[in-house]
């Protein structure tokens, strides 16, 4: 897919929704927000809700309240998007006494209990994070890919990830000598459907954003672009609206506007709101530090010393 720039000069960021805005950043409360926005007018959805754990940014409650008003709030998402279109909801797990609650299995009765159907469940795996002593720590959290109907956009190619062997042939048959997969690439897939067959290849493998991570901000729960990147090439088209309703830094917008669609987020601190701004305007004049999509986790410099390398990998 062509990546233009959506900024042939910097658009202006509005306070509040318009039918023909181009980037949305509000600041206040997602529920607030909601009632601006018009029924069937969003494509995605793509977001990180609070996982009710005390963050700075959340007062911690109860796992049942949390449930009770994560659900009427998604009751508007569902009010809002698109019949053919879908929401990306990015959640870990809710921790209690050192018990583990996995949220994407208690969200699931709230997106299905308005109708919506589960396309995927998508495994986000990343090298680093806290690390725990009385369980082993935790090194994924899960996308749950929601349709609002049966008939969905979806577009494979934007996504397609390189063929682990892209000259490989069909050696017999009708097809002898044919290459025998896509030219383009293949699907990134999910944890479950290459789980047995290559455990690196079936998971989403990205960084997650800490403190040596070129987009580190300030927020200490932040969306690599590269993630939403993915969903939003997958799963709209250009000039569509993305929400985020969590926006935090704005990572979910600059993904938007970063492949040419309208964004709009909500966020209620203010902190969050100034440097997703600045995060914006920067993208706007090219001086933002991104991640690029598909950069391999590791590449070997050539520099590691024998010590470093595995002894399958060494040639004597």
């Amino acid at each position: 897919m062509k990546n233009l720039h959506l900024f042939e000069e910097p658009k202006k960021i509005e306070s509040h929704f318009k039918p023909d805005s181009n980037i949305v950043l509000y600041h206040g409360d997602v529920n607030d927000f909601l009632k601006t926005v018009p029924d069937n007018s969003v494509t995605l959805i793509v977001s990180s809700p609070p996982y009710n754990l005390g963050k700075e940014y959340e007062k911690k409650v109860a796992i049942k309240e949390y449930l009770e008003t994560q659900a009427q709030t998604v009751k508007q998402f569902h009010r809002i998007l698109k019949n053919t279109g879908s929401i990306c909801w990015q959640v870990g797990n809710y921790v209690k006494e050192g018990e583990v609650y996995p949220l994407d299995i208690y969200y699931y009765d709230i997106f299905k209990n308005l109708g919506m159907f589960l396309r995927n469940r998508i495994i986000w795996h990343f090298g680093h994070g806290l690390h725990c002593k009385n369980r082993f720590s935790g090194r994924y959290e899960t996308i749950l890919w929601f349709s609002k109907t049966e008939k969905y956009v979806f577009n494979l190619d934007p996504v397609r990830v390189p063929s682990k062997y892209p000259g490989k042939r069909h050696y017999k048959g009708a097809k002898k000598g044919r290459l025998s997969g896509n030219p383009k690439g293949k699907n990134p897939s999910d944890v479950w459907e290459g789980l047995s067959d290559d455990w690196d290849e079936a998971v989403w493998n990205i960084p997650n954003v800490k403190s040596n991570h070129c987009e580190k901000t300030v927020h200490p729960c932040q969306f690599p672009v590269e993630l939403v990147e993915r969903c939003v090439l997958a799963l709209t088209g250009e000039d569509d609206w993305v929400f985020d309703p969590y926006a935090g830094v704005g990572s979910s917008l600059i993904a938007a506007v970063k492949n040419n669609r309208r964004a709009m987020g909500s966020e209620k601190e203010s902190d969050y709101v100034s440097i997703a701004r600045e995060r914006i305007v920067s993208f706007s004049n090219g001086t933002l530090c991104l991640r690029p999509m598909g950069k391999p986790v590791h590449e070997p410099t050539g520099r590691e010393r024998v010590s470093q390398i595995p002894l399958e990998w060494r040639v004597e």
